[in-house]
């Protein structure tokens, strides 16, 4: 970590494969932050138990998210890549920024009230106090840049209320976070609905592209892909399942979307589709074949945890130590 430079703060729950959404939208953007800010990213495995886990299958996504990361480009040499549950200071500092947290501003969160209607038989304590847990991960390492979508500022800003909140009532100790509005290279739908993001939680097995997805079944899925009975290739508001589809191909071929338009131009929707879906399991492969290698690889992975938790470790025990000063805890020195 460097002195001086701007810190971000990201985190995942191992629940679930990421999508080409995910790829373009945040992990791409991680990679190049990495060389420009003290980064750390972690995987939100308290989060995740917010919901009922197989606890030997968590643990198995805990490393394979980890060996993703690693294979997209994350470097464990330029930011902390850890484990939330490994660094203990997340609970501690959650459970201080509940006695400045309201209940009504927890139950109007609408993750809250999604998970909620998903999980009617499992409406926990944790389910509400997610958006503190998140408040205090950010917080902790006295993050400036919060890299969300724009769906998700909204727990940012509990995060930035209950910093302001904190500060007013104790004095100056959290820096107040920004959100960091990501940009992708492309905006990526679902194939099955081309008006809605790509998500990894889709129930429909052919709208989701994963960055774990062999050959066979990528091309499969956009054969399936949702078009338009036209049978014109260009981007256009109308034509969105051609649209997301040409969003798609010139992001992993790197070319703008006019010239992806050039290239079919005159061509058929099948040839489009087959073109699509080939780009993309291409562009995967080595992203796979790596992820392979490092997860048989489990001393390196642990190592590269151990590492990532020590950083964030360090980060955490100061902004814990001022909290506790503030809030008047006796350490007896």
């Amino acid at each position: 970590m460097e002195e001086g430079r701007k810190i971000v703060y990201s985190a995942v729950q191992p629940s679930g494969n990421l999508t080409i959404g995910n790829y373009a939208g945040a992990i791409r953007n991680w990679v190049s932050m990495q060389r420009e800010y003290d980064c750390f990213f972690a995987v939100a495995d308290m989060h995740a138990i917010t919901v009922r886990q197989e606890p030997s299958l968590l643990r198995r996504r805990t490393l394979e998210l980890v060996a993703l990361y690693l294979a997209c480009g994350l470097d464990p040499e330029g930011c902390a890549l850890y484990v939330q549950s490994a660094v203990p200071q997340h609970a501690e500092l959650c459970w201080v920024l509940n006695t400045v947290a309201y209940v009504g501003e927890m139950s109007r969160m609408t993750q809250f009230k999604d998970k909620s209607q998903k999980h009617a038989e499992n409406i926990n304590m944790g389910l509400m106090d997610y958006p503190v847990l998140m408040a205090a991960d950010i917080l902790l390492y006295q993050t400036d840049l919060v890299p969300v979508g724009a769906d998700q500022k909204q727990h940012v800003e509990i995060a930035r209320d209950l910093a302001v909140r904190f500060n007013n009532r104790f004095g100056e100790t959290f820096r107040v976070p920004e959100p960091l509005i990501l940009r992708s290279g492309a905006k990526i739908c679902s194939l099955q609905e081309p008006t809605k993001k790509m998500s990894k939680s889709d129930e429909n097995p052919n709208a989701s592209v994963f960055l774990t997805d062999e050959r066979d079944a990528i091309l499969r899925k956009f054969k399936r892909a949702v078009t338009d009975s036209e049978n014109e290739i260009r981007f256009a508001e109308e034509k969105p399942g051609v649209s997301n589809l040409l969003s798609i191909y010139s992001y992993f071929r790197g070319i703008t979307v006019p010239e992806a338009e050039r290239e079919f131009a005159g061509k058929g929707y099948g040839d489009f589709k087959l073109a699509v879906g080939e780009t993309v399991a291409d562009a995967l492969a080595p992203v796979q074949a790596e992820r392979a290698r490092l997860l048989a690889d489990r001393a390196y992975l642990d190592r590269v945890l151990k590492a990532g938790a020590e950083k964030a470790y360090s980060a955490a025990r100061r902004t814990l130590s001022k909290v506790h000063r503030k809030v008047g805890f006796y350490r007896g020195d």
